[in-house]
């Protein structure tokens, strides 16, 4: 058994819905989470400096003495995969592989659509790895890249919002696709927004779920799941403190939650 903790972290605040199914799949589980929400956007940067911003949120995580970081971030999981997972000694964990699972066993007409920012939809990771487990499948991709700014200013259900999707998905929504992937993790803040544009027959696909269930397969497998007894804790960290992070987050996880602001650059 290993009563270190679970590491996340993302470019901002989506990475919250990771954090909050660990909680419900992993409940005996501590976590540390880290935002680095001074330097968001990831989505629209190079993958050079993507890597280079992971390896610093990494190396932090590290710091922490967690067992297993988790990349809750579609961007970094599509094009730095790779290069982190040989860069360091930790297992990790990214939520393109568990996402693709999940919406490959949910289509029924063999038609899935991918939403993510356009760093994500660039890489074409999710239609590789949809497109290994079935080649037969259809994929279809669309960039949304005002939606994370959006979660972030707190206007998930706003009027902004629906049209911004109905703008966005009104291709998806003509080629009926029967499953949609939400390939950022801001976007299952979005969920009832984009449910409500894309009808109630479409089948949402969190991968936050699934990448939960595959950490606790993870420790699992290797014997690293947390024996205490105790009350878990999660510990949130950000690169640039804002009260919107603290409110949000809250809101969102049902639990007050207070974040320390950690120079990101001395890692």
């Amino acid at each position: 058994m290993d009563n270190r903790p679970i590491g996340v972290f993302d470019s901002g605040l989506g990475g919250l819905t990771v954090v909050k199914e660990l909680m419900r799949e992993l409940p005996g589980e501590n976590i540390v989470y880290f935002g680095d929400t001074a330097r968001i956007p990831y989505g629209t940067r190079s993958r050079d400096i993507v890597t280079k911003y992971s390896s610093q949120s990494i190396r932090f995580l590290m710091s922490m003495d967690v067992k297993i970081a988790v990349i809750a971030c579609n961007t970094v999981s599509a094009g730095s995969f790779e290069a982190l997972s040989s860069a360091f000694d930790l297992p990790l964990v990214s939520v393109i592989h568990p996402g693709a699972r999940a919406a490959v066993e949910a289509t029924q007409n063999g038609r899935i659509g991918i939403i993510g920012t356009e760093g994500t939809i660039r890489s074409k990771a999710y239609p590789k790895a949809i497109q290994s487990l079935n080649p037969d499948i259809l994929v279809l991709d669309q960039a949304c890249s005002l939606f994370v700014p959006i979660v972030e200013e707190g206007w998930s259900d706003t009027e902004v919002a629906r049209l911004t999707a109905m703008r966005y998905l009104e291709g998806l929504s003509r080629e009926k696709v029967d499953t949609l992937v939400l390939g950022c993790t801001h976007y299952p803040l979005l969920e009832k927004t984009i449910s409500s544009v894309m009808g109630s027959d479409v089948r949402l696909i969190n991968p936050a779920v699934n990448t939960a269930c595959r950490v606790g397969e993870i420790l699992g497998n290797t014997h690293k799941l947390n024996d205490s007894k105790g009350q878990s804790a999660v510990q949130f960290y950000v690169s640039d403190f804002g009260q919107r992070f603290q409110a949000i987050g809250s809101h969102f996880l049902g639990r007050k939650i207070v974040a320390e602001c950690i120079d990101i650059e001395a890692y």
